[in-house]
């Protein structure tokens, strides 16, 4: 095993990364969301989270298992910390506590809450259908099997789990009394008391076997795509007495401070959906009449190996729908077609591999082989990568939008090989990079064509709903905003996302 070594170059440009962003930050005000991407430049990138959850977005995935928690039921002996870190309350959890129903195994850190205020309750991070709701609680895990502990993780493109419940303001909640009840010692930030272990079970829902899953992000910086949210479709209660226990005791400045600054509406606003679709794994219900069922992984894999090797003239003839469906639809709605084709031979042959596969794929990347579906993503090393390229031609200046034309299409491409992403534009033509570019043209037009059409249509329908949420997201902009502040020094001198980890980590 060979030991890192780095230029004095490098040992200077990491020392700027871990100051940077080390940034102070807050959910409103010169240093709120809109500008995080200053600082934090994945805040402004793709796959963002919260997202609202919308009914278009649904796709019905028949493989979603219930979810499988272990030792959640703590003993009374078992001490956790309960702590203010002057962005949310936060438990710190046993490493005993784990994920067990997902391809790996995800251990517990932490959970934490994000809430409104006292005059307007509405604080979940996640909406569905534009509905917001009072709070919201994420139980994070990382990916144990891969990484050592959450700080390894946290940048890492499979790095964590997190389980989202949605929380309303109604029935009084026993479970959530287990840790309100020594808030008032922790009403200012960095501020934790010990308190007995109790069954974090009951903080969720009764189902776990109904919930929307999707590929996401961290919502607070540094907002690393790393995370692989389940949101439970049921929301559990808490009584406004206890709603007011979060929203009204608490402050996100130190106990020192002459001018206590409240700790609340501590949200971030849904994100670019950034072709990304929400698997559900329920059917029925209220509004999901028209839910599609996800194609398989193993037809997605065949329609990414045709772009790479296969024939690109038959994609771009007829196969639109395999790589922008709804986009195909509006292109042939006015096409009068016999129903017996899609039956025929001739039709079938859109579903399989071309046979000129088995002779190309010798000289032709396989799926595999691009970097972007077996590796997983080290978000750190993309940044001081992408900053090192930018800092010789002088334009460190474009950090944001470099790195989501970096890190896009890999996530995108992964992404839609798990059946949760559709295949974006900017992906196809970054797998067609290898393909000559007489063979490429024609299909790149036809893609243009009904992606155009997609976003006419789709601008249409939003000029018509006049009471949706408009994300509060870097867009055309990227989240670049003038005059940017001095980069502050970390308030830790370790790890850089303190508030990330369980609070005695932090020490």
């Amino acid at each position: 095993m060979h030991s890192a070594s780095f230029t004095p170059t490098l040992l200077l440009q990491l020392t700027f990364l871990a100051v940077l962003h080390g940034a102070k930050w807050t959910y409103n005000g010169p240093e709120g969301e809109h500008h995080w991407s200053k600082h934090y430049p994945y805040c402004g990138g793709a796959f963002q989270s919260p997202i609202d959850i919308k009914s278009e977005l649904l796709r019905f995935d028949p493989t979603l298992r219930p979810i499988e928690i272990q030792n959640y039921n703590l003993s009374p002996n078992e001490q956790l910390t309960l702590g203010n870190n002057g962005h949310s309350v936060q438990i710190s959890l046993p490493s005993k506590m784990h994920i067990s129903s997902l391809p790996h195994r995800y251990t517990a850190a932490q959970l934490h809450f994000h809430w409104g205020s006292s005059g307007r309750p509405s604080g979940s991070e996640h909406t569905v259908n534009s509905k917001q709701y009072a709070a919201e609680m994420h139980v994070v895990h990382f990916n144990s099997d891969k990484y050592p502990n959450m700080s390894m993780a946290v940048d890492k493109s499979d790095g964590l789990a997190v389980l989202g419940v949605l929380i309303e303001v109604g029935e009084f909640n026993p479970a959530f009394e287990q840790f309100l009840m020594f808030i008032n010692g922790i009403k200012y930030r960095d501020q934790r008391v010990q308190v007995p272990g109790f069954n974090i079970r009951a903080l969720l829902p009764a189902r776990l076997d109904e919930y929307y899953r999707y590929d996401g992000s961290l919502t607070t910086p540094p907002c690393y795509p790393s995370v692989l949210w389940t949101i439970f479709r049921n929301h559990v209660t808490i009584s406004r007495k206890q709603f007011l226990d979060m929203a009204t005791a608490l402050y996100s400045s130190h106990a020192q401070e002459s001018s206590p600054v409240p700790l609340n509406g501590n949200f971030r606003k849904p994100q670019l959906v950034d072709s990304r679709v929400v698997l559900v794994s329920f059917k029925e219900g209220r509004g999901l009449q028209g839910t599609l069922t996800v194609t398989s992984p193993l037809l997605r894999k065949r329609i990414v190996q045709q772009l790479l090797v296969g024939d690109l003239a038959d994609l771009a003839d007829e196969g639109l729908h395999q790589l922008l469906p709804s986009a195909s639809e509006k292109l042939h709605a006015g096409k009068k077609k016999d129903l017996k084709n899609q039956h025929s031979p001739a039709k079938s042959k859109q579903h399989a591999v071309n046979p000129s596969l088995k002779k190309k794929s010798q000289n032709h990347r396989p799926v595999g082989k691009l970097g972007l579906a077996e590796d997983a993503l080290c978000y750190i090393s993309l940044e001081q990568n992408v900053l090192h390229q930018l800092k010789l031609s002088h334009a460190e200046n474009q950090l944001v939008q470099a790195l989501r034309d970096e890190a896009f299409p890999k996530l995108n491409l992964k992404s839609y090989l798990d059946c949760k992403s559709d295949l974006a534009l900017p992906t196809i033509r970054n797998i067609l990079r290898g393909r000559p570019t007489d063979e490429a043209f024609e299909l790149d037009r036809s893609l243009t064509k009904a992606l155009m059409t997609k976003q006419k249509t789709s601008s249409e329908t939003k000029q018509k709903t006049s009471s949706e949420i408009k994300p509060s997201v870097p867009g055309k902009n990227h989240g670049i905003f003038p005059s940017p502040s001095v980069p502050r020094k970390p308030h830790s001198q370790g790890y850089p996302h303190p508030w990330l980890l369980p609070m005695e980590w932090e020490d």
